[in-house]
């Protein structure tokens, strides 16, 4: 199949300014990003890396290629960070996928996504930078995280769907720590169905990084993945009704580090990136709960449901 890559043409015209003005400068990473791929890239070639989709990998794994279905979730269940347990959930959904039935996971239970799921599957945010906290928009489902600044977990933390999450600057870098991840029956830590479990901490390192960084992560990772696109030589940022255009006049791209740990899933902490570019768009809304339809009739899917009524 032929991959399409939306960023091939930018051309970084105008340099931005990287940090917000006052006495204790802080990295500026607001406004509206986007990228075109699903999953996880892999981080530095000596840490543990995440699952990949094995009908994407080729006689030599290490090499991205440009062929293979990208639609079956086979997750590679022998990737040495999956416990026992976690690795045969991982293969017997893998033959789920590949049997053409999909498994129950946050998406298409118009379920909310959470960390680290939403990373490998949320393509576009909106981050605002405050006083206190940052607010973090998400065009899948119009999802809002809230990390408080300079805070702490609370002791007794009681689990909830996104979590909590606290932030900090270090440099030009926002760190922010997850916790207290609720986990229901279809919560997953990525589209493969690895499962997660009460002990998931996941810390995300946002930072700039050049426009020409950014589109060749991008490039790898739509080789390895495949392009969220609208058909041949389009992409999911300049096809009509899509995402975002690619804001030429921004020289910087958005690299997230994310590192995670579960001690009752993997057999060690892993880390991946999630890269994006600079986009100019208008928020579109894209509500799943309205037009929630078992469409491979599996039985599985279900129209939320209040417990008790508001009133």
């Amino acid at each position: 199949m032929k991959t399409c890559c939306f960023v091939s043409s930018l051309v970084a015209a105008m340099a931005l300014p990287a940090f917000a003005d006052g006495q204790n400068a802080i990295p500026d990473l607001s406004g509206v990003w986007g990228r075109s791929v699903f999953n996880f890239e892999p981080s530095g070639a000596m840490s543990p890396q995440p699952l990949r989709n094995l009908r994407r990998v080729g006689p030599d794994a290490s090499k991205p290629i440009e062929v293979g279905d990208p639609v079956p979730l086979v997750g590679d269940y022998m990737n040495p960070i999956l416990r026992p347990e976690a690795a045969a959930v991982v293969k017997q959904r893998g033959e789920m996928s590949a049997s053409g039935h999909n498994f129950p996971e946050p998406s298409n239970q118009c379920a909310t996504l959470s960390p680290p799921y939403l990373f490998t599957i949320q393509l576009g945010m909106q981050l605002l930078q405050r006083k206190d906290d940052i607010v973090i928009l998400y065009n899948n489902n119009q999802q809002v995280r809230h990390v408080r600044l300079n805070s702490a977990h609370p002791r007794n933390l009681k689990a909830t769907t996104t979590g909590d999450s606290i932030g900090h600057y270090e440099g030009d870098t926002l760190v922010v720590d997850t916790m207290g991840i609720k986990v229901m029956p279809w919560t997953t830590a990525d589209r493969f169905g690895t499962p997660q479990s009460d002990m998931m901490h996941v810390t995300e390192r946002y930072r700039l990084i050049g426009a020409n960084e950014a589109k060749d992560a991008l490039m790898q990772q739509e080789r390895r993945d495949g392009c969220v696109c609208g058909g041949e030589g389009s992409s999911a940022f300049v096809r009509p009704n899509a995402a975002a255009l690619v804001d030429e006049m921004y020289d910087r791209g958005l690299r997230v580090e994310v590192r995670v740990e579960d001690s009752k899933v993997f057999t060690t902490p892993w880390t991946g990136n999630v890269t994006y570019m600079h986009v100019r768009r208008n928020w579109a809304e894209t509500v799943c709960a309205e037009n929630n339809t078992d469409v491979l009739h599996q039985g599985f899917e279900h129209v939320p449901t209040a417990v008790q009524g508001d009133f």
